[in-house]
């Protein structure tokens, strides 16, 4: 898709740009937006809905095409952003599910500043991903792997993963048949096929992503001072009891203060970590 349109939106009220972004980031990040959703989320009449969605279609002409059947509205292939959508803001409202609409820059309270990511994801690649998670597409993608290096795969991507470090694709890889996480920066390019993904490729069949494995997260034996980790994690009695998905069950390391233990003997321990993504396209 091509880069951000160059139009300006400063002529239209802020109540409205704020509605123009989430149609924006709808269509761009989910694959389709209704009037009905634009209702639901601002609290407007039908009759405000439609006339957001000519002016936005104004604003960016060539942006969205009218699918009938479904009764929404889809990103064309030359979907150009008019809006200014970061990585970061992008992958907070994943995240969380809030800050669908316009990026603004308000004062702050107190002087308050924060290490940025230094590991995002390419916004063509993460749009391209999670419209085909929404759609129930499979993807061709280029991949570069740290130990075999670039190929062509054909994923049926079925969730995102956050590990506070960096971002992964949850999917079923079709040429090794299973399931297996894909570090999202290091796909070089995605492109969605008209391939539904099979019922057998569906999350709901991804065994290890649906047990829900107990943990207890402790300082590092070898630390001095183990009370101060105590702290900084909110501990009662040295450790943190959590639930977490298998295959996100191991938590970054901070530098080597955590361990994380199960909470069974039966239970496996693999050291990542990371928490289920994608609820913001639901609804």
């Amino acid at each position: 898709m091509p880069k951000t349109r160059t139009r300006t939106t400063e002529h239209i009220a802020y109540a409205q740009r704020e509605r123009l972004a989430f149609i924006e980031v709808r269509a761009y990040f989910c694959g389709a937006v209704t009037r009905a959703q634009i209702e639901e989320r601002f609290g407007v009449k039908p009759a405000a809905s439609a006339r957001d969605l000519i002016a936005y279609r104004e604003l960016a002409p060539g942006n969205l095409r009218y699918n009938a059947a479904l009764r929404c509205y889809q990103p064309t292939p030359e979907f150009a952003p008019v809006f200014s959508h970061s990585p970061a803001h992008v992958v907070n409202w994943l995240r969380s599910g809030t800050g669908d609409g316009l990026e603004v820059a308000a004062a702050q309270a107190v002087p308050c500043e924060t290490a940025h990511d230094l590991v995002q994801p390419n916004l063509d690649t993460l749009a391209t991903v999670t419209r085909a998670i929404t759609s129930g597409a499979v993807l061709e993608v280029n991949y570069l792997s740290l130990s075999s290096g670039s190929s062509i795969k054909r994923l049926a991507p079925v969730a995102l993963a956050d590990t506070g470090f960096r971002w992964h694709l949850r999917a079923y890889d079709q040429s090794k048949s299973r399931f297996a996480d894909f570090v999202l920066t290091r796909i070089e390019s995605a492109r969605p096929t008209q391939d539904p993904i099979p019922d057998a490729e569906k999350l709901a069949q991804d065994t290890q992503w649906n047990q829900i494995l107990p943990l207890e997260v402790v300082p590092h034996p070898g630390l001095p001072y183990p009370a101060a980790i105590e702290l900084d994690y909110g501990m009662t009695n040295g450790q943190l009891s959590i639930a977490i998905r298998a295959p996100l069950v191991a938590m970054p390391s901070s530098a080597g203060r955590l361990t994380a233990r199960p909470a069974t003997p039966s239970a496996q321990v693999h050291i990542t970590c990371g928490c289920e993504m994608l609820t913001s396209c639901k609804g």
